[in-house]
């Protein structure tokens, strides 16, 4: 099996097989219903990473119905087409933005296009669920805050690494009960494939993708959010180096954080450094450490032997096992979609998506540069 790569030429590939893996998805609860029509409709505006295709499944196996979409690009919007023939392109953001019928946009536009769109589909009387980061800076962040609270909308960060992992999802059950007792540290590493030729030119723009804590260290801010349960954090130190890109002055390849919050303390790393010889695109953990116990979570692969997929190991006062996620529910778009029309947040608080990405973009402002003499 092909290495998984996130970039510009192979998500034409990905997204043209999204409709047979769509097949296989969840069945969503209008499906269920036994053919009753969709709980919402949808639109897309913005394609350009290829974690839109997990995005609109959740939306789907949450009940929603994709009706249209906006891209610039047409080698995408093709393939997009072809993967989901039931939306219509448009040609215009505002045919989506100005649709009474359509209560949510979903978006993987390039990052630093992210919050100004949700600040426009909001100020529309829409929620908005967007790709990591949902900001590049803290004066976008600032002006989603505000609006957010003006219209009281819903600005939704998909987070897959947590909301779209089985297995974490099942380490946040077993914490939750209380497995490892009382969560202590969270340490978060998350190694990627850079596939250099294949990359779109705003893939090396600071400006234009945030950094790389912004970018990449969301889902670990995510994560330590949710296991520790911290309502505030503050960054303890952090740096940024580019230390094997000289011909990409813009670019950071390697990164590091600490942060601290009211229940816990943490530890983040992210780099581009995983090598061709691994079988996905990084070998992502996470290790949780309570008072009577800790978990470890291999996000993409075991390469102690099970292969690609998810893994969970729990110690704790007895034993020291391996749990199976397989079966583990995936429940963010199905949640999502009942906040919409309930006007609720089962998905996600707003405070944690906001305190999420404020520390990021905390973290990468602030941070040291890191240089080999």
């Amino acid at each position: 099996m092909d290495k998984a790569r996130t970039d510009r030429r192979e998500f034409v590939k990905a997204v043209a097989g999204a409709a047979a893996v769509s097949a296989l998805a969840r069945p969503s609860r209008a499906q269920v219903a036994g053919g009753a029509a969709p709980r919402i409709r949808f639109g897309v505006i913005g394609i350009n990473h290829g974690h839109i295709n997990g995005q609109v499944r959740a939306v789907q196996q949450g009940g929603g119905e994709l009706v249209a979409f906006h891209a610039k690009e047409d080698d995408l919007a093709a393939a997009f087409a072809k993967a989901f023939p039931q939306a219509k392109r448009v040609a215009d953001e505002r045919e989506i933005l100005e649709d009474p019928k359509l209560p949510l946009v979903v978006s993987a536009s390039i990052p630093d296009e992210r919050a100004p769109l949700g600040v426009r589909v909001m100020r529309h009387g829409k929620d908005f669920m967007v790709d990591k980061p949902g900001a590049t800076s803290l004066e976008q962040l600032a002006e989603v805050r505000r609006v957010q609270k003006e219209t009281r909308r819903i600005f939704s960060v998909l987070f897959s690494e947590r909301l779209e992992n089985r297995a974490v999802s099942r380490a946040l059950e077993l914490v939750k009960a209380g497995a490892i007792g009382r969560v202590l540290q969270v340490a978060g590493f998350g190694p990627h494939r850079v596939n250099a030729p294949s990359r779109p030119a705003w893939f090396w723009d600071k400006a234009r993708f945030g950094g790389i804590l912004c970018d990449i260290a969301s889902h670990q801010a995510d994560h330590f959010l949710s296991f520790t349960g911290s309502t505030r954090a503050e960054i303890v130190a952090s740096q940024v180096g580019n230390l094997n890109h000289p011909d990409r002055p813009e670019f950071g390849d390697f990164g590091d954080v600490m942060w601290k919050g009211d229940r816990g303390t943490g530890y983040a790393r992210v780099d581009w450094f995983t090598a061709d010889g691994l079988a996905t695109w990084g070998d992502g953990r996470v290790t949780v450490v309570g008072t009577d116990g800790h978990l470890e979570i291999r996000s993409n692969v075991d390469i102690g032997g099970r292969g690609v997929g998810s893994h969970l190991f729990l110690v704790d006062r007895k034993e020291t096992r391996y749990v199976d996620s397989a079966d583990q529910p995936l429940v963010y778009g199905e949640r999502l979609v009942s906040d919409v029309l309930d006007r609720t947040e089962t998905a996600m608080s707003q405070e944690h998506c906001f305190l999420a990405t404020e520390m990021v973009l905390t973290a990468q402002a602030k941070a040291q540069p890191l240089r080999f003499v």
